[in-house]
């Protein structure tokens, strides 16, 4: 005999050799081979599509996810509607768990939580009582000491949510049944928004204000085919619960068109003064979905760290009636680039990534806002149907009932004999089904009926009633079959809402959009830049300086390391882009903000550490560019004479290793660089005294890394010390290496050809020693020495005599016997901080490097304090000049005939 489990295991029969086939709902071990990448990417995108639709996004319809729409759902089995007694959270969170939704009671009450935060949303959905959190960040209370109800919102959610207007489906264990979606009367999705992240994509909704939403959706029921620009100027923009301001419509618009866009949100802040005289930065609004603890402690920090300076305290009196945050400055703070410096590193300025992501069908997809309306239109035109045919019916089958009542009252005596002479109810109500022709509804009325319906009194009600439910039968059949009239009655419910709801926005919206950048951290006033021989940079406020009058001592300038000194001073804005040229004729870039802003005894930072110098490399000349387009040229000049002219756009696209500007022969080196236009003339001039005066039309533009032409021709051991500009407007200042100087009118510079030898500009004695500087001034100039020693002096320049050419000059500083002047500059006595620096054509001072360092480490020469007069052809003709604020008389002066030496 046969053993069972033999066969079962597909094992040989004992009585033969023949096999037996196994049923395969029979085999345990049968292996179904499978391939692993599919069956990952299929159990992924099970997953997925759970977390996607019964999880992180919302429906389009009622804009809720599954979680908050059982949590509403929840309260409302409880009974807490608005007006009636508070319940603990526990209690709603366990309902809502052991009936709809079985996961952690945190995620629940933390939604419930949220759904009660007036600074969370908009238009809370639930009535909290307790700690329920604050903006400061703090969590809620545990949700056995907090109590919630309904809002008003919450009851409009659910509204007619009896009525048969939405579908319901069974809960996680078919016990019960809840709704697919709420009927929603509000546009929830729009005016509360919604975030959330899912698989592979992320929703980010902002809050919308109710009454600009209505408007929107009111205007796109009476006209489908409203026009974008009409649709985008009903709604301004999003609208936070936390207010703040909201920078640009770009993003707004990007987001309402395409259904993606970014806006720029920052706190709403004002600047106050204190009875002390301190100003004070105010905030009253923060960004959405900022912590205000968090912020404060945020910018303690920094502040502390020095990254944000200018704030001297931080106090926070935020109490019932709004927030206030002081952030009191120091008394040299400026207050708006503290303001600028808080948007840029803090949460004082967010932005806010829209993407209009939702549930449409049970599928995700991104809308745009004409899209959102649309849907939640119709979303309430299938409840309002819903709706309309539950009530309908409703209104039938009473009218139903009333019309077998009518029919009793009309015949009650042989109703009431056909009624006793039935054996029973259920004989009764088939007797008068056939005596009337009523049907089983109608009959089980009459028969249930009570005698004091009998009465005259209650048989008008019945009449009337009857005649009010045909009237409103015939309303209710032509809405069904009026579309027009249900989209009217849509629009005239919102309105009815907004009525009761609507509030003011509280977002302000701004149509600049302008990025905090670095440049507005930092404040475009003028300042003194510095380096020195070794290369240490820094730059310094014009104020730090006291205007001083001609042959004053100075003041210390900077303290440097021994043989270090001041080698090369301009005037430029901070905001202003450097352009350094080296002796090697390279061009690098550099921000006037990018250098340390030092005290006026402080040496600065390396030079070496803010531009990458080749070894060997020394920086020669500086030019100060606010616009790439200006029609001006640079032109060059170097230690031989020779020239070159350069068009400025060729240095506009920065590189870090710098570039090659000119090409230079051997043994030469770059001097001077400046800007110029094409109907200006240039002057040179030489260390021995020299100045050629040409054109710039007399030479033609070259590109980068060319020689150039000869400017001026040299004699043995000469060399070029600088440029000017001329114009009839200002007068050339010279200044010795003595501390010499004069003016001089330019007009007595005659033009020439270029490569000539010029003219005589200065006479060089061993009393002023050699030229080191010339530049173009005028007289409500005031002219900045430095000295190799560190010592400067600030003084008027019309306290410097008008002289000839060939004179000596007189005294603008005194020069110690051990030190000889380094460096000028010219500046205005009271810089104008509001208006931008302009590069103008008078001064390369403020236009680059005028003179070598080879001039500057010239041998100093012996000085006698006690003269301080001026020098003409005749040596022994000298005379004292007061020390007076009013120019000196030049009768004294002799110029020299304009014939070359």
């Amino acid at each position: 005999m046969t053993d069972d489990n033999d066969n079962l295991n597909g094992n040989e029969p004992a009585e033969n050799n023949q096999l037996v086939s196994v049923p395969e709902s029979l085999q345990t071990d049968k292996k179904i081979p499978t391939l692993i990448d599919g069956e990952m990417k299929k159990s992924y995108v099970t997953y997925a599509m759970s977390v996607i639709v019964s999880r992180a996004l919302p429906d389009v319809r009622d804009g809720l996810k599954p979680v908050h729409r059982r949590v509403l759902y929840g309260m409302l089995d409880l009974g807490l509607s608005p007006g009636k007694p508070y319940k603990k959270s526990a209690r709603i969170v366990g309902d809502v768990i052991g009936k709809y939704h079985p996961h952690g009671d945190s995620a629940v009450y933390q939604t419930l939580v949220r759904m009660a935060q007036d600074f969370s949303m908009r238009y809370p959905l639930v009535d909290g009582q307790g700690n329920f959190g604050s903006v400061d960040g703090d969590s809620a209370a545990a949700m056995r000491y907090t109590e919630a109800r309904m809002r008003d919102f919450s009851e409009l959610m659910l509204e007619d949510l009896d009525k048969e207007t939405v579908d319901f489906s069974p809960n996680y264990d078919e016990s019960l049944k809840e709704p697919r979606v709420l009927p929603s009367a509000i546009p929830n999705l729009l005016v509360n928004g919604s975030t959330g992240i899912a698989v592979g994509m992320a929703t980010s909704m902002p809050p919308h204000n109710l009454r600009e939403i209505v408007r929107a959706v009111r205007a796109i029921i009476a006209n489908p085919q409203l026009p974008d620009d009409e649709l985008l100027g009903m709604v301004s923009g999003p609208d936070f619960p936390t207010g703040g301001i909201i920078y640009g419509r770009l993003g707004i618009h990007s987001a309402y068109l395409h259904g993606r866009g970014r806006v720029l949100v920052r706190s709403k802040t004002e600047i106050e003064t204190n009875s002390r005289g301190r100003d004070a930065i105010i905030v009253t609004e923060i960004p959405y979905q900022v912590s205000k603890a968090a912020l404060i402690e945020k910018i303690a920090s920094l502040v502390k760290a020095k990254e944000i300076e200018g704030i001297a305290d931080i106090r926070d009196e935020s109490d019932r009636e709004g927030m206030r945050i002081i952030f009191e400055l120091k008394r040299e703070a400026f207050p708006d680039i503290v303001l600028n410096q808080l948007f840029k590193y803090t949460q004082l300025q967010t932005t806010f990534s829209i993407i209009n992501l939702a549930l449409v069908d049970g599928k995700p997809k991104v809308l745009s806002l004409r899209e959102l309306i649309n849907e939640y239109i119709r979303h309430r035109h299938e409840i309002v149907v819903r709706r309309t045919q539950f009530d309908l019916t409703k209104a039938e089958d009473r009218a139903n009932i009333l019309e077998g009542l009518r029919i009793a009252i009309h015949n009650l005596d042989e109703v009431i004999r056909t009624i006793r002479e039935s054996k029973n109810t259920e004989s009764a109500r088939r007797s008068l089904e056939e005596r009337f022709g009523l049907n089983e509804k109608q009959s089980h009325a009459i028969v249930e009926m009570r005698l004091r319906m009998l009465t005259g009194l209650e048989i008008e009600k019945i009449e009337a009633e009857y005649n009010e439910l045909l009237i409103k039968i015939a309303d209710l059949k032509d809405l069904l079959a009026n579309q027009s009239r249900r989209m009217q009655l849509i629009s005239d419910e919102l309105g009815a809402i907004v009525e009761k709801h609507g509030d003011a926005r509280r977002t302000e919206i701004v149509d600049a959009s302008d990025e905090v950048t670095h440049l507005d951290l930092i404040p475009n006033e003028p300042m003194v830049v510095t380096v020195s021989h070794r290369g240490y940079a820094k730059r310094m406020s014009t104020e730090v300086y006291r205007a001083q009058g001609r042959g004053g001592k100075g003041v210390q300038g900077a303290s440097f390391i021994e043989e270090d000194f001041v080698e090369h001073l301009f005037i430029a804005l901070a905001h202003s882009t450097i352009l350094v040229f080296t002796d090697l004729g390279r061009c690098y870039w550099l921000k006037v903000y990018e250098l340390p802003e030092a005290a006026r005894a402080a040496k600065g930072k390396a030079l070496i550490n803010l531009i990458a110098l080749q070894p060997d490399e020394k920086v020669k000349a500086f030019v100060p560019i606010n616009d790439f387009k200006d029609p001006r040229s640079l032109v060059f000049a170097t230690e031989q004479g020779l020239i070159n002219k350069m068009s400025l756009e060729d240095f506009s696209r920065p590189r870090q290793g710098g570039i090659h500007a000119c090409n230079l022969m051997e043994g030469d080196h770059l001097v001077s660089v400046l800007l110029a236009s094409e109907d200006q003339d240039v002057m040179i001039g030489s260390r021995k005294g020299q100045a050629i005066r040409f054109e710039m039309a007399g030479f033609r533009q070259c590109g980068r890394g060319t020689r150039g032409v000869k400017g001026i021709s040299l004699d043995a051991g000469d060399q070029v010390i600088g440029m000017v500009v001329l114009s009839n407007k200002y007068t050339i200042l010279t200044l010795t290496e003595k501390g010499y100087g004069k003016r001089t009118p330019p007009d007595e510079y005659r033009l020439t050809a270029r490569a000539g030898k010029g003219v005589r500009n200065i006479r060089i004695t061993d009393k002023n020693g050699e030229a080191v500087a010339i530049a173009a001034v005028e007289d409500s100039d005031e002219l900045m020495v430095l000295t190799k020693g560190g010592i400067i002096i600030r003084t008027p320049v019309n306290q410097i005599s008008v002289l000839g050419r060939d004179t000596q000059g007189v005294r603008v500083i005194r020069v110690a016997d051990n030190d000889t002047v380094a460096d000028v500059a010219l500046t205005q006595s009271e810089p104008n901080l509001d208006a931008p620096l302009s590069i103008t054509e008078k001064s390369d001072l403020a236009e680059g490097r005028l003179y070598t360092s080879e001039e500057l480490e010239s041998k100093p020469l012996s000085l006698d304090d006690d003269e301080d007069g001026v020098e003409t052809n005749s040596t022994s003709n000298e005379n004292e000049l007061p020390n007076s604020s009013l120019p000196p008389a030049d009768t004294n002066s002799e110029l020299s005939s304009d014939e070359e030496p």
